[in-house]
């Protein structure tokens, strides 16, 4: 059920493709769209329209000899072939889902006042959180990082010296980029160096060694950025498909539940 509600998105674009009007060339009649081409290249990355001249010929043409080909199976008969009849079973099935899908949730409409209810209710599920931005130096044991702090106690550019460190004693891999982390929410990180790195002030480092499961950290803290509570405008294209996905995720629940008490299920 929950992979049903939460892949519905992507199930409706896959449904839409079906309605792909642009058109590269015509077999006997019948037309080579962008979804017959994008079956030949397999990669959603790659536009037809934007490689070169010759690679484009190369893929129209594989389109055209696919076409060709599937005509003549049809014409010899591959449409009474078992295998054959029992994948279009199967075809048709997810298909049927698919367009049944894309129609109930185009049904699907919520006023301005419903989103920004929903919005009043869960602002906490639509923040940013406070953000670090730091570089860390890790050893195995205290008296290690104790000894880093000394040397960095004594530097005249603290930061510099705190790259020289890590590359010289980390043993931790940001060690080749100076100790570097990027940026990063507290929670991402384990309690201690989360703790630690609160109490840190821009441009501050550890003056005392940290503690965690992983070693003995030093930490410099580059900068930090406040966390803010995203507005309505911001937010209300995602409120939108969350309301939708909630709605349409209660009533296929509802329309299962209805469902399987009339079918006959044997699980084997």
């Amino acid at each position: 059920m929950k992979k049903i509600v939460t892949s519905f998105v992507a199930s409706l674009a896959l449904a839409s493709a079906l309605n792909a009007a642009e058109i590269y060339a015509t077999v006997d009649g019948e037309n080579i769209t962008k979804q017959d081409i994008e079956m030949i290249i397999q990669d959603p990355r790659i536009d037809l329209d934007k490689i070169p001249a010759e690679a484009r010929t190369q893929v129209v043409d594989q389109a055209i000899n696919k076409k060709l080909l599937a005509k003549k199976a049809i014409k010899d008969g591959i449409e009474k072939d078992a295998q054959y009849v029992e994948a279009i079973g199967k075809i048709k099935e997810d298909l049927a889902f698919q367009v049944w899908q894309k129609n109930e949730v185009d049904k699907l409409k919520f006023s301005d006042a419903e989103k920004k209810d929903f919005y009043e209710k869960n602002k906490d599920k639509f923040n940013i959180p406070e953000t670090f931005e730091a570089s860390h130096i890790l050893v195995d044991t205290e008296a290690e990082a104790q000894s880093i702090i000394n040397d960095l106690n004594k530097a005249s550019n603290k930061e510099a010296k705190f790259k020289e460190l890590a590359k010289a004693k980390s043993k931790d891999p940001s060690k080749s980029n100076g100790g570097y982390l990027g940026k990063f929410a507290a929670e991402q990180m384990v309690p201690e160096f989360a703790n630690a790195v609160k109490l840190l002030t821009k441009g501050g480092y550890s003056k005392s060694p940290v503690k965690s499961q992983f070693g003995y950290h030093v930490i410099l803290l580059k900068d930090k950025f406040p966390g803010k509570v995203l507005a309505y405008n911001e937010v209300e294209g995602e409120i939108n498909q969350v309301l939708i996905g909630n709605s349409f995720g209660k009533k296929v629940k509802e329309l299962i539940e209805n469902l399987r008490k009339d079918a006959k299920i044997v699980i084997k």
